[in-house]
């Protein structure tokens, strides 16, 4: 049965969010319009504000009511639905249903939608216009709201889903039938209701509990940065154009603090998930996001000196502005499948491009004609900035702050510099940088050098530390800088001069704003938010440099041969030959200090907390939807003394990920294990294979080791022909380039899964078989029962060998036995150290407790001026 009613309310939700955003925006611009001349009938201004705020408040519940449909949907797996089909199935856990929520572009919207409902709810109830009017404050709720609502009725377009004819489309529906989705199907023309048993289920990528909190925070932080831009565009409509910066501080202060962990967490997803070694790859879809966030840090500082500065000020409007617009403008690179021959994060293509573009187009008008006409009653400054003002430092500061994000912004958009020359008739042809993560170091390590030393001059000048004539504190920590910069220049045998700067720069950033730090801890805690989020830079700057510029590759291959002739090995002068080492089952090997051995695989039973061999379960193949994903426990499953499951049991697994058991044994003795995961999916081409890292974590660096490459899955069971031995008891043969003694037979009782009668005889030989460093001993049987001749193998895995006893002459007294040979398990692994890397991941701790100090003070210095009491006449006048 096809569950069309929970669609159809979510669908008529969805149209109700975009109409009541709609009433929302004409309602609070009937108020913001009327200014004055309204205020002089309160009762048309209250019926005005009632709609605006009633319409808005239906618009959430809306939104709401969108997000309960769509996730009722995921969670009863109602495959007729595109959506849950497309990003969800029966294997996934808990979170990751909660995760593929926002897996597809409508979901993703859908989140952005909810994110800026909560924080218009937040904004209409601390920025009232109803508000006794006070000293010093304002109206801002009709002039920001009419902003709020408008960008919610652009989002909320984007997942109307309405088909005018046949090709004009407003937004994508997630609440598409999949029938109307694949209306081509053969299936559904044979079969109208057809209902898939299962869903085509995640991105392996996405399989990763950062995915289950970081496109929230990511997408709080593109909601936050709507307030800054609509306060902005408030006080410019308003003729206020300084007014409007104490609401929005505190809201910048904390979106650059929730896009910044956004983005940092995306970051620890790549360093836990990929496995190409780092946290930031310079990705065009990562550059799109660290563009607004490094405007936006910019756009702080300026409106830091708005008040004594018309540059600062014209500076601070014009980046709250771009932060927003460039939001827009990352949304459009992502979505609108622009990037998808350069970005391996980038959304396909929905349709929904033009309407991206227009989306994105209004906003920038809207804000350039306000800007150009309301520019004039911007004061001029009386007199020139000193060098020796605190001024004159943070517009510095902010300047090279987007002259850094700019290089980063114009290499990223080539792509649409190329669209931009198609469209006009010629083809520029731009290409992408060939080594991107090269090409963007050798630009921004030179800006954040001058950011890390501007960040400790900028706070000695602040709090008027030094100034004309005084330089002594400067002196004090540029001689203290030295000292410790060329102690860790010499111990970490840092020779690159660009290293060389950026680490001076970012310890002079820590000793200085250490030092201020200090001093204004002493009087008012509260004060040293700024000093704290600077050191958490500095910190993050220290741990990038060494983490990034000085891993080393600790699996190296001294052996001169190669592991693979494949194009990914041979390729740069075979460095991933040289850089991996090949582990065979149980084969110990040693590893720059380390002896490493390949244990075998391990899987997941989803109520078992520790991984267990592959061969304690049989997947259930073929099974129902029910018992998909699921197998029979082959031996009691105990661990730590527990019993979870006995043998005969049906266990829930997490067929996808294989992980590889990888024992590392330090020269003191001490071992370790580490499971590096590989990921088996259709759906990642290629054999289906996604490698993803483990990481053992230690005070001064990570090991870090993903498997490369393993034996194809597909081969396995494909065993040679079979060669016959016919030999004595003590006779030595050779197998599969193994020595073999066959010592001798013995009687047995104990057959595994053939229980014996007391007419019924059985034997079992004993084979040893001699490698380079163990012995092993297979054990085939021979038996007689209900007098018919049945045999039962030996295969030993770590030896790819199946050994049959096949017959016994008691004439003769030789053996006869049969062999088979089959590919022995191993992974060709890689492994490298990553050297302070915590101290990237301290400092995004420190920049966090920074931001929120900051944002809690200026929301505090703007609700008392908000609530301050204005002075009576009788008062005054006295």
């Amino acid at each position: 049965m096809i569950h069309t009613t929970v669609g159809n309310i979510g669908h008529l939700f969805v149209i109700i969010s975009f109409v009541t955003a709609l009433m929302a925006t004409f309602a609070y611009l009937r108020i913001s319009l009327a200014g004055n001349d309204l205020l002089q009938n309160k009762r048309e201004i209250t019926q005005w504000r009632w709609l605006a705020r009633g319409a808005f408040y239906v618009h959430g519940v809306a939104i709401f009511g969108i997000v309960a449909c769509l996730f009722y949907i995921i969670s009863n797996h109602y495959y007729e639905y595109h959506y849950a089909w497309s990003y969800s199935s029966r294997a996934l856990p808990a979170e990751y249903i909660i995760s593929s929520f926002w897996h597809g572009q409508e979901g993703s919207f859908l989140l952005w939608l909810f994110w800026n409902v909560v924080l218009g709810i937040i904004l209409i109830h601390t920025n009232r216009d109803d508000r006794p009017r006070s000293q010093g404050s304002r109206q801002w709720e009709a002039p920001m709201m009419t902003v709020f609502a408008l960008v919610q009725a652009f989002l909320a377009s984007m997942i109307l889903g309405v088909v005018f004819g046949d090709t004009f489309k407003i937004g994508s529906s997630p609440f598409l039938l999949l029938r109307d989705a694949m209306a081509d199907a053969p299936i559904f023309t044979s079969n109208p209701n057809y209902i898939p048993e299962d869903g085509k289920g995640m991105n392996p990528l996405l399989q990763n509990y950062w995915m289950v909190i970081h496109p929230p925070t990511l997408f709080l932080g593109y909601a936050t940065t709507l307030i800054p831009f609509a306060f902005c565009i408030a006080g410019l409509w308003k003729n206020e154009p300084k007014e409007w910066m104490r609401p929005a501080l505190p809201w910048a202060l904390f979106s650059a603090m929730v896009l910044g962990v956004g983005i940092l967490m995306g970051g620890y997803w790549a360093y836990e998930t990929l496995n190409f070694g780092g946290y930031w790859n310079w990705d065009p879809v990562e550059n799109s996001v660290l563009v607004p966030w490094m405007v936006l840090i910019a756009a702080i500082h300026s409106m830091l000196i708005a008040k004594k500065s018309s540059t600062g000020l014209k500076t601070a409007i014009i980046l709250s502005v771009a932060t927003f617009l460039l939001i827009l403008y990352s949304t459009f690179l992502t979505r609108s499948g622009i990037l998808g021959n350069a970005s391996v994060h980038s959304f396909t293509d929905l349709g929904l491009s033009g309407q991206l573009l227009i989306y994105m187009l209004v906003f920038v008008v809207m804000a350039v004609v306000l800007i150009s006409v309301k520019w004039k009653l911007i004061e001029k400054d009386e007199e020139e900035t000193s060098v020796y003002s605190k001024e004159f430092w943070l517009f510095i500061g902010a300047i090279i702050l987007c002259l850094a994000g700019f290089q980063v912004l114009n290499t990223t958009s080539f792509p649409v510099y190329n669209k931009i020359g198609e469209a006009f008739g010629f083809s520029p042809n731009i290409a992408m940088p060939a080594d991107q993560v090269a090409h963007y170091n050798k630009f921004q390590i030179w800006f954040f050098s001058a950011i890390a030393l501007l960040t400790g001059i900028g706070q000695y000048v602040w709090w008027r530390k030094v100034g004309k004539g005084n330089l002594n504190a400067l002196i004090t920590s540029a001689i203290i800088t030295m000292f410790i910069s060329g102690g860790l220049i010499a111990y970490g045998n840092i020779t690159k001069p660009a290293f060389m700067v950026l680490l001076t720069a970012s310890v002079f950033a820590m000793v200085a704003n250490g030092s201020i730090l200090w001093g204004i801890i002493r009087g008012n805690y509260r004060l040293s938010g700024g000093a704290v989020a600077h050191m958490g830079v500095a910190l993050m700057l220290i741990g990038i440099l060494f983490s990034s510029g000085y891993s080393k590759i600790v699996s190296l291959n001294n052996t001169g041969l190669l592991i693979s002739k494949g194009e990914d090995f041979t390729k740069n002068d075979n460095k991933e030959n040289k850089e991996n080492v090949i582990l065979w089952l149980n084969q110990p090997q040693k590893m720059s200090g380390y002896l490493l051995t390949y244990r075998g695989q391990r899987i997941e039973i989803r109520d078992v907390p520790e991984y267990v061999p592959r061969d304690w379960v049989e997947p259930i193949i073929g099974a129902t939807p029910e018992l998909s994903f699921h197998g029979i426990a082959l031996r009691d499953i105990e661990q730590n003394g527990k019993l979870y499951h006995k043998k005969g049991d049906t266990v829930a697994l997490h067929p996808e990920n294989t992980y590889y058991e990888v024992e590392y044994r330090e020269p003191g003795g001490k071992i370790f294990t580490l499971y590096p995961r590989g990921q088996i999916n259709e759906q990642m081409g290629a054999g289906g294979f996604l490698p993803s890292p483990d990481i053992r974590r230690m005070p001064g660096k990570d090991l870090y080791t993903y498997v490369a490459t393993v034996p194809d899955p597909s081969s396995e069971g494909t065993w040679s022909p079979t060669e016959t031995y016919r030999i004595a008891p003590k006779d030595t043969f050779f197998v599969n380039d193994y020595v073999a003694v066959f010592d001798n037979v013995v009687q047995t009782r104990d057959i595994e899964g053939t229980p014996l009668g007391p007419n019924d005889a059985a034997v079992k030989a004993v084979i040893r078989v001699l490698d380079k460093e163990r012995e092993y001993t297979l054990s085939p049987a021979f038996i007689i029962k209900d007098r018919m001749v049945g045999r039962q193998a030996e295969t030993n895995t770590e030896l790819g060998l199946r050994i049959q006893l096949n017959e016994i002459d008691p004439r003769t007294g030789l053996f006869t036995f049969t062999a088979n040979t089959t590919q022995r398990d191993y992974i060709v692994m890689k492994a490298k150290e990553m050297p302070l890397i915590n101290l990237l991941w301290i400092g995004t701790f420190v920049l966090v407790i920074g931001f929120s100090m900051a944002a809690i003070r200026r929301y505090r210095e703007f609700t008392k001026m908000r609530d301050k009491k204005k002075p009576s006449l009788v008062s005054s006048s006295q």
